[in-house]
């Protein structure tokens, strides 16, 4: 019996990670089909409607928008907006936590944000922690968050969302020669998985 249900744990492990990600494409594509199949129906008569367009048509409208961020002034209307939202309190606090995550991975390098996969010594104890450097300098921050010498490292937790900020001295961090993806992926699975 006991070898019967490892068994099934380790069709479990092996076929949970491809039944999520599935999942979650069959949601996001449904999901627009659903959204802007209906507003495509509703401009065009429902005999040229093929199913699929409205998923066609949410890769179209990322696209146009992904050009329409280039144009000249969209960036400083895009400002414009995120200031408006800025002053509501509960909506500024979980737009700018995303956006801010969604930009750490998308622009490497921007506004002192890297992209650099670290291991962090912690004192003597031989442990160590491997984490993203987010930030090298703090002049933009309040005194005493950062000093001239120290750096961000954001470590995530394993199997969880969250994770938590360390400010180190800069010679307690080493820098790995490591892929964001790879590492991320050694950490969300707590270091089970490697690259």
């Amino acid at each position: 019996m006991k070898r019967l249900s490892t068994i099934f744990v380790q069709g479990l492990i092996a076929m949970l990670p491809l039944v999520v990600t599935v999942f979650l494409l069959f949601w996001l594509c449904s999901t627009a089909e659903r959204t802007l199949g209906t507003g495509i129906k509703w401009i065009m008569p429902n005999a040229w409607y093929v199913s699929g367009m409205g998923v066609l048509a949410g890769l179209a409208l990322m696209f146009m928008l992904g050009l329409l961020i280039n144009i000249w002034g969209m960036p400083q209307l895009i400002r414009l907006g995120e200031s408006f939202i800025g002053r509501i309190p509960l909506v500024k606090t979980i737009y700018g936590a995303v956006r801010d995550l969604l930009g750490f991975f998308a622009k490497s390098g921007a506004l002192g944000v890297t992209s650099k996969v670290v291991m962090v010594s912690l004192g003597e104890t031989g442990i160590r922690v491997v984490g993203l450097l987010t930030r090298e300098q703090f002049d933009d921050l309040p005194p005493g968050l950062g000093g001239e010498g120290d750096v961000a490292v954001y470590v995530p937790y394993s199997y969880q969302i969250g994770g938590f900020t360390l400010i180190v001295p800069r010679e307690r961090v080493q820098p790995l020669d490591m892929r964001l993806e790879d590492a991320m992926r050694f950490i969300m699975t707590a270091g089970i998985r490697g690259t």
